[in-house]
Formats: structure tokens, sequence, C-alpha cells
């Protein structure tokens, strides 16, 4: 599959997984064009087409793999259509090469469109802006949207190498439907081009930029939470440690999806699940290799989140799912954040795997997932 196919493949999964076309907006600053295709028009004179079939039930096609059992069959049906798309393993690939790889989102388009699972309507304007050279965010708005909202800052996932905003783009957009909130999603620097600690200083000037630049796009600098995935999830709460050290204004709430918690690839979870799909233990090696300059980062209290100092941090949902290797880095989190004092909601979801959280399409687990951090943040944004 040729690099063009992969990239409108790619934007055409995170409007369909968002549940929603991707809109613009019109607006003195740099606006993004995020229009989708529209169906060709039928000349009235033509033959009277038949009404489309309406959605289908998805079901797997084969048995569940060795490495997951008790996998719900949507989950796996997203699985097997990932391993149909022909990647290649991505950590056989330079990193160039991993960021043309079909993606859980490509396979989530294809499942829809071979389902008859349609598309709801837009509920979020967009644009785009630069926080620094190499920096950019997308800022999502609600729809019709009136008077001052409260900011989530996102950070997408990928292993701090692979992925970007439009790989993520159902997460954001499903939270911005259920929440009400404007979502900032960052596009911070990825390695190996940049190495740590590039990434996690680029979310905390975003976070930074969000805080003095909130009002000019109709935000609440006072009412700013962080949210994050995988790789993400541990930008989110670094950038909320650094917020303490440094006497930045904290997030109201952390919302913290399988985060990267630890250097340590032997917890549990790591053991259980080291060939899950679509992250296994050989990827996440292969993850630390590209980001971090050696085994001292690892250490480090912004990589392993376990060993850093907890106190003082915000409040926190931890959100992880059975069939990965992140799993136990979450619980444990959850557990360290408890000791340290701070009010945390931790969940499990059974049968499902890491990238489950933007699958709401098709993943019954993921609206769930995402009906509780949605909950949480609205609890802790007051509008």
């Amino acid at each position: 599959m040729t690099t063009l196919i992969h990239t409108s493949l790619r934007w055409g999964a995170a409007a369909l997984l968002a549940g929603s076309t991707l809109a613009s907006c019109n607006t003195a600053q740099t606006t993004e064009s995020d229009a989708t295709t529209t169906a060709a028009t039928t000349d009235s004179a033509a033959t009277t087409p038949t009404a489309p079939a309406g959605p289908t039930p998805i079901r797997p096609t084969g048995p569940a793999p060795a490495w997951a059992t008790g996998i719900k069959p949507e989950m796996q049906a997203v699985i097997e259509t990932l391993a149909s798309l022909g990647g290649k393993p991505i950590e056989t690939l330079s990193a160039q090469e991993a960021r043309q790889q079909p993606t859980p989102a490509d396979a989530v388009m294809k499942l829809m469109q071979t389902n008859n699972i349609p598309m709801p309507p837009v509920t979020a304007d967009t644009m785009s802006r630069m926080v620094m050279p190499g920096v950019k965010v997308r800022i999502y708005t609600p729809k019709g949207a009136t008077g001052t909202l409260p900011v989530v800052v996102y950070y997408h996932g990928g292993g701090w190498v692979i992925a970007n905003l439009d790989t993520y783009d159902a997460s954001v957009r499903g939270l911005v439907e259920k929440t009400g909130a404007i979502f900032v999603s960052v596009a911070y620097r990825q390695a190996p081009e940049h190495k740590y600690p590039t990434a996690h200083n680029d979310s905390f000037a975003a976070y930074q930029w969000v805080l003095k630049n909130a009002a000019s796009f109709k935000g609440d600098p006072q009412n700013v939470a962080v949210v994050g995935e995988s790789a993400g999830g541990n930008l989110a709460a670094s950038v909320s440690m650094m917020a303490r050290d440094k006497k930045v204004m904290l997030p109201k709430h952390q919302v913290l999806v399988y985060p990267i918690a630890g250097y340590d690839m032997n917890t549990p979870s790591y053991q259980q699940n080291a060939q899950a799909k679509p992250l296994n233990k050989p990827m996440m090696a292969w993850f630390f290799e590209k980001y971090l300059r050696g085994a001292a980062d690892g250490k480090s209290p912004m990589i392993s989140l376990v060993n850093a100092n907890l106190k003082g941090m915000p409040a926190t949902t931890i959100i992880t799912a059975s069939l990965d290797p992140l799993m136990s880095d979450g619980k444990m989190l959850a557990d360290k954040l408890k000791a340290a004092g701070v009010a945390t909601k931790y969940e499990n979801f059974e049968g499902v795997t890491h990238e489950f959280f933007g699958m709401a399409a098709v993943v019954p687990q993921a609206t769930q997932a995402q009906d509780l951090a949605a909950g949480e943040l609205k609890n802790a944004l007051v509008k």
C-alpha cells in the first residue's frame, strides 16, 4: 500500500472514528482545512437507488489469538482487520518506515465501511496554532458553543515516536462531544529526531501556552485539565509534575489512559501480554530505544512515574486495558497516587487492548471508557 493511500486512509479514519467529518473554523488565525469528500449527487433521472443496508453486527472471523483469551468480539475484529492491512512489525522498522504503517484507526475505518456503520454529524470545529517552532496545537471547539468554556490539553500516544494528531482525532472528538469543553491537542516533536526530554518539554510549553492564550479562543485559563493516551498519558502526568514543581497553575484534573508509567518491562502485564496487538513488549523496547538517550533516562521521574514524588498532583483518573503490556503500569501508578494522598479513580476494562479508547464507533468498551473520562472531567471543570 502506498504512502498516499495510507495518508488518505488515516485522515478518513480520524473522521470516522470520531463519529464526525472533519470541520474547519473561520478565524483570523491559521485555520485547518479539515473537510472530507462528500458523496456524489445522484441524477434524479437515474434509476432510483436501493436503500443502503443498515449496520451489521461486528464479529470476528476466526478464533481468538493465543495471547488474547477473553478478548471481546468487536476488539478481536479490529485486531483481525489491522492484520489484514499488511503492516510490518514496528520493531523491525526505522522510525520513518514505522510512521507509514497501518494504524488501529485505519482498521476501524475499514471495519466501519465493511459493516455499513455511518458517520454521525460534525460536533466540533478545528483550527491550528503554532506554540513555538516545531510545536503545533489543534484546537477543537464544540459546534455552536457560546461563552467561555473549560479547556482540556490533550497529548496523543505513539511511544513518543509515531502517530500524530490525526491518528488520535477520534479520542479527542469523542471527549469534546461528551464534555462540551474546548480541547487543545498537542503535536510535540518526536524521536529519534528529538530525544528525551524534548517531547516532555514541548508538552509543558504547550500547557503554559494554553494558560496564557486560552482567552483568545474562548477558553477559561482558570479551568484547565490534561488528558493523555499511552506515551501521551506519560506526558500529561509529567506536565502536572512540572507545573507543581515550577509553581505553575496545576491542572484541575488529569485523565491518563493506559499511560507509560515505568521503565520496567518485566511487570506482570508485560509478561502476560508480551505478544499482544497492537502493542507488545518488543515495540515498547523499540520506543524506549528511540526516545531515551540511555538507561539513565528510563529512571527519570518523568519516565518512571511510579517512582516519582506524586504528592500534590491533581486528582486523577486512570484507565487501562486488560490485554495490554502497560496495564500494570497504570494500576501501579494509581496505587502510588493514592498512597501519596491524591484522589484517584482507577478502572481496568476487560477483553480489550491498547488503543481501544478511541474506538467508540465499533468497540462498546471504548464508549464506556470515554463516558468515565468525560464524567470525571466535567465534575472537575466548573463552567
